[in-house]
């Protein structure tokens, strides 16, 4: 019995690894047909890879069955699978069009995408077919939100079990759930997610891009990617576009369930949740700081304060868009900014970065713990919005913030090993497990990550699928117990 058991799990895993890497096939034919409008050359290599993605994604599917139930444990193993396996999808596309020559930097490319990374190989990102362009933004809208949430939204037998993957990839330490059904959760979040990506779009045309550049900004600023189709990334575009690109990412590191709440009664949700207090405090205070340091004397107090609130936002809510070389920046300024790296954005939005929930939840407790000295025999609770935060909550926060730290040193550690100086090695470490894309140093905004070692850009692809997942999803793949019955 025990055996069959296990044949069933892997049969269940693989079921919907399948139906993920077919969904996938139809993203990459939507990309073929843009390539077709486009006229580049583009679509035969995007409509073989969907067809390899296809072929491979319907043996899956058909040598299995639709499962029954998915317990928790069989929800991780599905989640870390189904994003190695889109990942590796995702690098076809790359390779058959040419635009990437070597397998590990079309891998590190895609999974770049897929986590909504927005680091680069490229060196001349205007030069590739814009049809392979436009799967590179696709890459990082699909996995802004979530594949599987995307799978649980719209294919009804993936309805089945569906908490178990969302509790494995869905950001931060809580889940917040709008209704009983999780489908319909995935859906909402899914429909508000669309519907700020259109208004984007609207947006970016009003202030004079082209519908091309448009349609892939906004598949990568909500996602908080970072992908651009021009070189100097959104340096190329006037002023206008830069604060719509502020506000959009903004409201992508917050809670997308609390986007939802507050379009049905108003702007208090907003007002109420200590997250986004402290989230807003924190972005306010970093630009006042960034703008006060980098202000030269007869500079534009308007063009200072732009560049300061967008590199800010953009790397708090781990975007990773660039309007200034920050490495030219005083010492002071580039360190608030790589602070930043270790705050992220709110749980439940399509942030990076250990999220300033973790943050908060610290910082009340190391507070509430100064208090216990001064009255030790006060009942002390740490609550979080009014309501108390249990005690394996707080656990789990200090758990995920101790091996969060670890890998960000054990991958500083093996960066290091490939010959880089020691502020581009804790940079690449930084940036890939907080999925926020430029870092500093070697690997500032204006420069790219061809220069990494092939090992080097393997060690950061681990590190963004860790990052993009919380950590847990993927160490558990390599923890014994998972694979017991």
């Amino acid at each position: 019995m025990p055996e069959s058991r296990g044949r069933s799990s892997l049969g269940d895993i693989t079921h919907v690894v399948a139906v993920i890497l077919l969904a996938t096939s139809v993203a990459l034919t939507v990309c073929a047909l843009g390539g077709i409008l486009l006229r580049d050359g583009s679509v035969y290599p995007l409509a073989a890879s969907a067809v390899i993605v296809a072929g491979v994604g319907g043996v899956g599917r058909y040598f299995t069955h639709v499962p029954d139930d998915l317990n928790h444990r069989e929800g991780f193993a599905t989640v870390s699978l189904a994003w190695t396996a889109v990942g590796i999808a995702g690098a076809i596309p790359y390779i058959a069009s040419g635009a990437i020559a070597s397998p590990i930097d079309a891998l590190f490319e895609s999974m770049s995408g897929f986590t909504t990374t927005g680091a680069t190989i490229l060196v001349d990102i205007e030069t590739v077919a814009p049809g392979i362009l436009l799967w590179r933004s696709l890459t990082q809208w699909l996995g802004g939100m979530g594949i599987i949430v995307l799978g649980i939204a719209v294919l009804p037998y993936l309805g089945v079990g569906g908490m178990q993957l969302f509790r494995a990839e869905v950001p931060g330490p809580t889940k917040d759930r709008l209704r009983p059904r999780i489908r319909e959760t995935a859906k909402l979040l899914w429909m508000v997610y669309a519907g700020l990506t259109l208004l984007l779009v609207a947006l970016f045309l009003i202030g004079g891009m082209s519908f091309f550049d448009a349609v892939n900004h906004a598949l990568t600023t909500l996602p908080t990617g970072g992908f651009s189709t021009r070189n100097a990334s959104m340096g190329a575009f006037p002023p206008f576009i830069h604060w719509v690109t502020v506000v959009f990412m903004y409201l992508a590191g917050i809670n997308f369930a609390l986007h939802y709440r507050a379009l049905r009664a108003g702007w208090q949700p907003y007002w109420r949740d200590g997250e986004w207090r402290l989230y807003t405090t924190i972005i306010a205070a970093a630009t006042l700081l960034v703008a006060v340091t980098t202000h030269v004397p007869g500079n534009s107090l308007e063009g200072t304060l732009r560049t300061a609130v967008f590199q800010v936002v953009s790397i708090v809510t781990t975007t990773g868009y660039g309007t200034a070389d920050y490495v030219l920046w005083a010492p002071f300024a580039q360190i608030s900014l790589f602070l930043l790296f270790f705050v992220g954005g709110m749980a439940g939005s399509t942030a990076g970065g250990p999220k300033v929930v973790r943050v908060l939840l610290i910082l009340k407790h190391g507070f509430g713990e100064m208090r216990r000295y001064l009255h030790p025999r006060a009942i002390l609770v740490t609550k979080l919005s009014g309501m108390p935060v249990p005690p394996e909550v707080m656990l789990n926060v200090f758990a995920f913030m101790i091996l969060y730290v670890g890998l960000f040193g054990v991958g500083t550690l093996l960066m290091a090993g490939t010959g880089m100086t020691l502020a581009s090695s804790a940079a690449a470490a930084a940036t890939s497990i907080s999925n926020v894309g430029p870092g500093f140093d070697q690997l500032g905004p204006t420069a790219n990550y061809a220069l990494v070692a092939g090992w080097g850009k393997l060690v950061m692809v681990v590190l963004m699928l860790v990052g993009r997942l919380e950590i847990y999803t993927v160490l558990l793949l390599f923890h014994p117990g998972l694979w017991k019955r």
